[in-house]
Parts: C-alpha cells; sequence; structure tokens
C-alpha cells in the first residue's frame, strides 16, 4: 500500500470509493434511504473535485486503485475516513489514521476530533476516541445517526510507530 498526498487525478474514483462505501453499509445499521441521503446518485463529481482539491485528503493505494482516504483539518478535525468495500479489513484506514496521527503531533495539534458514523465508531474508539455526544442529523431531509468524538494527544510521541513512507504529491 501507497499511501500519497491528494492529486486531481484521483477525484473520480475517490467520489465512486465514497458513495460504494456508504452503499455497502449493511441496511440493518443504516436503511436504504439513509444511504441514498448520505451518498446520493447521480454522484456530483464537480463537487467531488473541488471539495478534494481543498481539503487535500490522504490517500491509499493499492493494486493501482484507490483504497481508501482521508481529511484531517489543520484543527485536527478528521472529517472523512473511507475505505473501499474491497479493501476492509485489511489495515487501509488504520495506515491513513497512522500518517493522519504522525502530521497531527508534528503540528503540535493537541486534540483530534470527529463526527463517527455507527460503522466508524468502533474504529475511532479503538484508538483512544472517546464518544462526546451522539447526533441526530438531517441530511436531504433523512435522520442520521452519528457520534461527536475526541482524542487529547500528548505532547511526546511514545510507543511503535509503523514505518513511515514518504508521501507523494503525484503519480500511480
Amino acid at each position: 500500500m501507497d499511501i500519497q498526498i491528494y492529486s486531481e487525478e484521483w477525484a473520480e474514483e475517490i467520489a465512486d470509493l465514497f458513495y460504494q462505501s456508504v452503499h455497502a453499509i449493511d441496511s440493518s445499521v443504516y436503511t436504504l434511504e439513509q444511504k441514498t441521503a448520505w451518498a446520493p446518485a447521480p454522484i456530483d463529481y464537480g463537487f467531488w473535485s473541488r471539495r478534494l482539491s481543498e481539503k487535500m485528503p490522504l490517500i491509499a493505494i493499492s493494486e493501482n486503485r484507490v483504497a481508501g482516504f482521508m481529511e484531517m483539518d489543520d484543527s485536527g478535525h478528521i472529517d472523512v475516513a473511507y475505505t473501499h468495500p474491497d479493501f476492509q479489513g485489511k489495515g487501509v484506514a488504520s495506515t491513513l489514521y497512522g500518517y493522519l496521527l504522525r502530521g497531527a503531533k508534528n503540528k503540535n495539534i493537541d486534540r483530534l476530533y470527529v463526527e463517527a458514523s455507527l460503522v466508524a465508531k468502533p474504529f475511532f474508539e479503538h484508538r483512544g476516541f472517546s464518544v462526546v455526544k451522539k447526533n441526530e442529523v438531517q441530511r436531504n431531509g433523512v435522520l442520521l445517526v452519528n457520534f461527536s468524538m475526541e482524542k487529547r494527544l500528548s505532547s511526546d510521541i511514545n510507543g511503535s510507530r509503523p514505518e513511515w513512507h514518504v508521501l507523494k504529491r503525484n503519480g500511480r
């Protein structure tokens, strides 16, 4: 797996990944109506291109495909974290999170926070995030549940780290 900083060539594939990962969630967790409100069709590729160019997420490339992506604002807000259904359970999100965590510590960010979906909540809990509150948000007129979560970072970097690779700005 190769971790890269976003480049425009990946925009459409990332937008498709978002749509596919939301719609792959088991319907016992989020209903079809909720998934459609969260990730509607047709996909607005123009919106995604603009958003990604502004947010500059980290992307995981595996088998010459986008396996996942994650965004963190300078405030420590993890805005999105998605893994393609074909790559779930293979360490993609964990690897991306490791890079974001290292970046946060390098920027002296003392708190990470996220609004985690029902399926993302265990991922963040496992990494030391605590639930601040449960949210009910409306998206396209449909009620969705997520959780405001946060993690305080210490100023020192302890413990083992994965081997950090140089991030590439461009190129497949």
